[in-house]
């Protein structure tokens, strides 16, 4: 499994509106749906401070985020546009994947 995880400080008159873009059913799952490959997405907002998330989205495979990217490049980038006007920042915090550990023991 492979996870991109993205940090946001949301601008507090967008709370709702970031929360409905980016949570379940939002415009980036949908768009994210049409991709094969894609696992899902949470959206996790920090218990001290009411206006800062992350993301969490989940694909199989790091080529199948690649080929996301590559195939969907524009709606990408019209929506990540549109999206920015509710945020005061965001960050990658990185990619990760499935360690040998945790694929052998069956967690997962």
């Amino acid at each position: 499994m492979y996870w991109v995880v993205w940090s946001f400080d949301v601008k507090l008159e967008q709370v709702k509106a970031f929360e409905r873009a980016y949570g379940p059913d939002g415009d980036w799952e949908q768009l994210f749906r049409r991709a094969p490959g894609y696992a899902g997405t949470e959206l996790r907002r920090e218990t001290d401070r009411r206006a800062h998330y992350l993301t969490i989205d989940r694909w199989h495979t790091r080529a199948d985020y690649e080929r996301f990217k590559e195939a969907f490049a524009g709606p990408c980038q019209m929506l990540d546009v549109r999206c920015s006007r509710m945020t005061e920042s965001e960050s990658k915090v990185g990619d990760f994947e499935t360690t040998t550990e945790e694929t052998s023991s069956g967690r997962l």
